[in-house]
């Protein structure tokens, strides 16, 4: 038999970057295998969010804060649908990693950290940006990573994509089958680790598992699922297929499957107050334009045909009001209408209806229903509060915005030691998993929950090299 590594990890991304770099420092020889030409990951173009509670940062800055108030806030932001072990096993570990990061270099935003803004606030001061996004926190694991590299502990293969995990007779996996510039190769370990990412990349992968389609084409370009394929493939199961989530602003460049983006419209009150209305194909408004809360607007658009809205307006609300998107003035947005398939202009709203593809009456309705609130100075008919003028005054205007995602909510089950699980809650032994693959299903719930993606695979990766992952006791074992 070729020589056994004491750990694969197939995917050199978030997760598995810290289990290589860990795992080395412990004196383990470890292979990083990864479909991608460089690691990385999804780091590569996400955001880069993080939550720790009790960090020097927030010490530094005279925040109290513990990590059972982490724990019960996402348990409250999720309405308890998050997994309540992985959560624990991800806050209680947070600050040791997010202090390790800051210790290699992170740089977050002079003012993090904060509530939150993107999604629900939480309720202490333990949310982090950095200055670069993912790439940030890409370019502080690549320092220690390297080092592991440069002294020979650690190995790569890029460009190298892992075809079949291969189980001994006994269903412990102890290696894997790969695909890349040296040809296949069969290659054996002590301890497998999938962190290889979601499946957000893999549009018929993203409509199985997640029942809608992927409507935006921004994911990784790797995120192909391949992680939940070799899980399932020895008995592994999914976990999250109820906690689908989409956001709530996002205009598509094509009515095309999946399509590019043109731009994000302003929905958060606190940075642009609501003067349009929003309504889905039937013309019905479905949410309260102005409510505080970002979850109640994900979730209502999630009850909507096709994830889809229309902000409806008017052109006395095209003048006076602030830009409608995070970037871009008022001026290139005007420029849309007429020559981009989701923004209509008409002078009537029977005509913007029809042009739009709405519901005609239902808007009709929509729209009166509004005005004569306005007018009569009674309570809105969806409790909105900010209500600058009515929508009377033509031309008219309509934005389709597209409900997206970009993140994989189901993920392979593991138990605490991050071990795969099959449908008996039994482990798989030898095999773990850290990172998208668990999806986000698991440590978010069916809410999006601030930085509860990238720190939990971070801390996950962490936590199997530096104490999780097993080889002296084997290597001991087969010395005697």
């Amino acid at each position: 038999m070729s020589e056994v590594w004491d750990v694969i990890i197939v995917g050199g991304g978030t997760a598995g970057m810290p289990v290589a770099t860990f795992a080395a420092e412990r004196g383990a020889r470890v292979l990083v295998i990864d479909a991608a030409a460089d690691v990385g990951g999804t780091l590569h173009l996400s955001t880069g969010q993080l939550s720790a509670a009790g960090t020097k940062l927030q010490a530094q800055k005279g925040i109290a804060d513990t990590t059972q108030a982490h724990y019960d806030d996402i348990m409250r932001i999720s309405k308890n649908t998050a997994d309540p072990a992985l959560v624990r096993l991800a806050v209680d570990n947070a600050a040791d990693t997010f202090d390790w990061l800051q210790d290699n270099g992170f740089v977050p935003f002079d003012e993090h950290p904060v509530l939150g803004r993107a999604h629900e606030p939480y309720s202490e001061r333990r949310y982090y940006w950095g200055v670069d996004g993912g790439l940030t926190i890409l370019a502080t694991l690549r320092q220690p990573f390297q080092a592991q590299v440069d002294a020979g502990r650690v190995s790569v293969k890029l460009s190298t994509e892992v075809t079949e995990l291969i189980s001994d007779a006994q269903g412990a996996v102890v290696g894997v089958k790969t695909d890349g510039p040296d040809g296949a190769e069969t290659i054996h370990g002590q301890n497998i680790v999938l962190a290889c990412g979601g499946y957000s990349s893999n549009g018929a992968m993203f409509q199985e598992l997640n029942g809608v389609p992927q409507y935006y084409n921004g994911a990784y370009p790797y995120a192909q699922g391949a992680g939940i394929r070799l899980g399932q493939s020895v008995g592994g199961v999914l976990r999250g297929h109820e906690y689908y989530l989409c956001g709530y602003s996002a205009v598509l460049d094509s009515a095309a499957i999946p399509a590019g983006m043109t731009a994000r419209p302003l929905h958060h009150p606190d940075m642009r107050q609501p003067w349009e209305i929003h309504v889905n194909v039937r013309g019905e408004r479905f949410v309260q334009e102005d409510v505080d809360s970002v979850d109640v607007r994900e979730h209502a658009l999630l009850a909507q045909p096709d994830l889809r809205r229309w902000v409806i307006y008017d052109d006395a609300i095209a003048t006076a009001s602030p830009a409608q998107f995070a970037d871009g003035d008022k001026e290139s947005e005007m420029a849309y209408f007429g020559a981009h398939p989701m923004f209509t202009k008409a002078d009537t709203l029977d005509t913007l209806a029809e042009a739009a593809g709405i519901d005609a009456r239902g808007l009709a309705a929509s729209v009166a229903g509004y005005n004569d609130a306005i007018k009569n100075d009674a309570p809105d008919p969806m409790g909105r509060q900010h209500r600058p003028l009515p929508i009377e005054q033509g031309p008219f205007y309509a934005i389709r915005v597209q409900g997206t995602s970009i993140s994989s909510t189901v993920g392979l089950a593991v138990d605490d030691s991050l071990q795969v699980i099959d449908q008996n809650n039994k482990a798989v032994a030898n095999l773990f998993a850290a990172g998208e693959v668990l999806g986000s299903g698991q440590t978010m719930g069916d809410s999006f929950c601030g930085g509860m993606m990238a720190t939990p695979a971070l801390t996950f990766g962490r936590l199997l090299g530096q104490r999780i992952l097993n080889w002296e006791d084997r290597a001991a074992q087969a010395a005697e």
